[in-house]
């Protein structure tokens, strides 16, 4: 839904234009929706390999932000590595990846081009899934969430360094993960919280205690109160559980965004909108108005349940031209100022626009999403979340 504003001017201040914040929800059911696109993004920030089809785990699409790169930089005190994203760095939205899949006798592997405009292309091969036995272990944090990475090597790295113009690292994340911070991760969202609902075992602590005094057993009150304490016990272990884990992505396993939406933006800009600079994994079509999706807690999509936890707030990334790994100039280089104009919505995050929402695999793992796949809202919100996050978490950066 537009707002009228036609400027930014005063009303980069949200406060002096309310109705931004008015909420909309749309309480009719939306027409068939479908699955229209799928990106995996094996080098985090580099251009996404577009797929058909495929699998969904905890972590994100399978080989998803796996790798990512770093800037040596070389001063009197020593050697620092500095995380590349592509708002800070645009010249990385020059490298195009795709993804060969392992079969019966070959073994998987990233295959990189470069494509500086002007110059021929250049190629690089990296295993899929790297022995890290012979690798060098890098210390990575990013966006305050800590882990262990592994220097893939003078053979990667002076094939990137000499792309580049400068000394880099190609980092491979191995069996490690990161730890989702702030209030994006399904435990810890305020709508999450209180929906503590019984397991199997549970269920079966409760169905005995009721068979036996169906049968007439006298049970003593303590061994109830002890049967009551392994219901809450099992319940609440699995609610600590910290299941939610990253990869080299910003702040979820998946970004879900609605085709309706990006033709809102092309229209905009008056042309198309390139979509992958959303830096989307799964886009979804046949949203029946522009950015309804703000309001989507759940998508079913066959067998499984995403949860929308959170919205994504926009950077300079949008204004990045990928024919010239530049700030672009003319409409491309304005997506972000035109967003500003009404998308700022997210009272968590007042002077950034939003697009897109931040999703985590409720149930699914292992299944096999594909292009076609049916989308169903299963749970709708009445009104927008609110990022509370810290600043760090702000930004979609690739």
């Amino acid at each position: 839904m537009r707002s009228p504003i036609t400027g930014i001017g005063d009303g980069l201040f949200p406060s002096s234009h309310p109705e931004l914040f008015q909420e909309h929800p749309l309480n009719h059911t939306s027409p068939t929706m479908k699955v229209s696109q799928l990106y995996v993004y094996p080098i985090k920030s580099l251009r996404p390999t577009s797929l058909k089809e495929g699998t969904l785990t905890n972590l994100g699409l399978e080989y998803d932000r796996h790798f990512m790169l770093l800037k040596v930089i070389s001063s009197e005190e020593g050697t620092t590595l500095k995380n590349m994203h592509v708002p800070h760095f645009p010249e990385m939205s020059l490298f195009q990846t795709d993804i060969e899949y392992p079969a019966l006798n070959t073994a998987g592997k990233v295959i990189v081009t470069y494509n500086p405009p002007g110059s021929d292309s250049r190629h690089l091969e990296i295993p899929l899934t790297p022995s890290t036995k012979v690798l060098n272990s890098l210390d990575i944090t990013m966006h305050q969430s800590p882990t262990k990475g592994y220097d893939m090597g003078p053979e990667y790295n002076d094939w990137f360094s000499e792309c580049f113009g400068y000394p880099v690292i190609l980092a491979y994340l191995g069996p490690h993960t990161r730890e989702v911070l702030g209030t994006l991760a399904p435990a810890k969202s305020k709508s999450r919280k209180s929906s503590w609902y019984l397991g199997k075992w549970e269920l079966s602590i409760l169905s005995l205690v009721a068979i036996l005094t169906v049968f007439g057993y006298q049970l003593r009150a303590e061994l109830i109160g002890c049967l009551l304490i392994c219901i809450m016990g099992i319940g609440g272990f699995k609610y600590l559980q910290p299941e939610d884990r990253i990869t080299f992505a910003d702040c979820a396993p998946y970004l879900v965004i609605s085709e309706t939406s990006v033709q809102d933006v092309s229209g905009r800009l008056g042309e198309e909108m390139d979509r992958t600079k959303f830096r989307p994994n799964i886009v979804v079509s046949g949203a029946e108005q522009a950015f309804e999706e703000d309001f989507w807690s759940a998508l079913q999509i066959g067998q499984a349940r995403l949860l929308l936890t959170g919205n994504c707030i926009r950077c300079q990334s949008l204004n990045v031209d990928y024919g010239t790994g530049k700030m672009g100039t003319g409409e491309s280089g304005t997506v972000l100022k035109k967003l500003m104009k009404d998308r700022r919505v997210d009272l968590g995050a007042r002077f950034s626009p939003v697009f897109g929402r931040y999703s985590f695999l409720d149930r699914g793992v292992g299944a096999c999403l594909k292009i076609g796949d049916e989308v169903l809202v299963a749970e709708r919100g009445d009104t927008r979340s609110i990022l509370g996050m810290s600043h760090y978490f702000l930004f979609g950066l690739g």
